[in-house]
């Protein structure tokens, strides 16, 4: 099963082990954590909490990979601390705020482990979760990622923006996406391998996720309220993002403008047609003002529509042609080396 499909058969409590792969042992195995932090510091303490309770019965080894994306508060100086008194935890601290993909890319080349888990510092991805996950690893699957039962921690206008957007970009994307999964996950080596093939700065990680495929199952999970702090993923963000994940994974909105000209041009013909047939029955006919202007009102406003869709990517175009890296390092702590 790949990304794209829908969850809900694999989302029983039962774990089934994939015809094709064989089961594997946790024993000698490392496990990443990964966590993309913008402003975060309230958060740090009940985070490493939570993390070490959870990681400690899997009797796997682990390092927990923390990116600091150019935060304004002390969550760089927190996770410095914490990096001092716990060797596992090692930080990455971007020279500037570049954006959560950016960081959770820059965390996800990083990982060394056998088994990596991007997970957002707020606790809305509850770490007692990769547990569950790590059964899953273990019968065989590659991926195995969190899929929201339950949003009602979200606003109402967040829950209904979500769900249109999943709609439309599970209609018009060359591959579907689970509408309840996020990026917490467990991806096996081989997975983590594949996405660091994938060069593009415009980097819409759900869906990167979803391209490489392998094998994947969803585990159902209720959101949580944020731990402390505030989201930095106000509206605008997430209108951007939208916009980001249709534009890198379809066409489209390029390819709908045909249809539109091809009608726009079947309606002017059909026009003419009728303007000749009256004029030969009723005589010379002399057009009225109101209804030129609304042709050519609404003519104009079909071509910003259309002229703006097109500058979507010839934008996103040039931003990968200029070949600039999707991150720039300031400092990196606890690594060997």
């Amino acid at each position: 099963m790949n990304a794209g499909a829908a969850f809900d058969d694999e989302s029983q409590a039962s774990v089934r082990t994939p015809p094709d792969l064989a089961p594997r042992s946790r024993a000698g195995r490392l496990l990443s954590i990964v966590a993309p932090m913008h402003d975060e510091a309230p958060v740090l303490e009940a985070f490493f909490t939570r993390i070490d309770a959870a990681l400690a019965p899997l009797g796997v080894e682990s390092e927990i990979i923390c990116v600091d994306d150019g935060s304004r508060d002390a969550t760089l100086t927190g996770l410095v601390e914490r990096a001092r008194r716990d060797p596992r935890v090692k930080v990455i601290a971007l020279a500037r705020n570049f954006g959560k993909e950016a960081a959770l890319t820059a965390g996800i080349e990083a990982a060394r482990g056998d088994m990596v888990v991007p997970i957002d510092a707020d606790l809305q991805d509850p770490p007692e979760l990769i547990a569950e996950f790590v059964r899953l690893w273990e019968s065989g699957y590659d991926v195995a990622y969190g899929a929201r039962s339950d949003r009602s921690s979200d606003t109402a206008l967040k829950r209904t923006t979500a769900r249109l957007f999943y709609s439309v970009f599970n209609r018009v994307a060359d591959l579907g996406i689970p509408a309840s999964a996020g990026d917490f996950r467990l991806m096996d080596r081989q997975v983590v391998e594949a996405l660091k093939l994938l060069p593009e700065r415009n980097r819409f990680m759900k869906g990167l996720f979803a391209w490489v495929g392998f094998r994947q199952i969803g585990v159902p999970y209720v959101r949580p309220q944020r731990a402390a702090g505030t989201t930095s993923m106000g509206y605008l963000r997430l209108w951007r993002f939208a916009i980001d994940g249709i534009t890198s994974f379809s066409t489209a909105p390029l390819r709908v403008w045909t249809g539109v000209g091809l009608i726009a041009a079947l309606m002017a013909l059909a026009g003419a047609v009728a303007v000749v047939i009256r004029v030969l029955i009723a005589g010379r006919d002399v057009p009225g003002y109101a209804s030129l202007m609304v042709v050519i009102l609404i003519s104009t406003a079909l071509q910003m529509v259309a002229f703006g869709v097109l500058g979507e990517y010839v934008g996103r175009l040039y931003q990968e042609v200029k070949g600039r890296p999707i991150y720039v390092v300031r400092a990196r702590i606890g690594f060997d080396g």
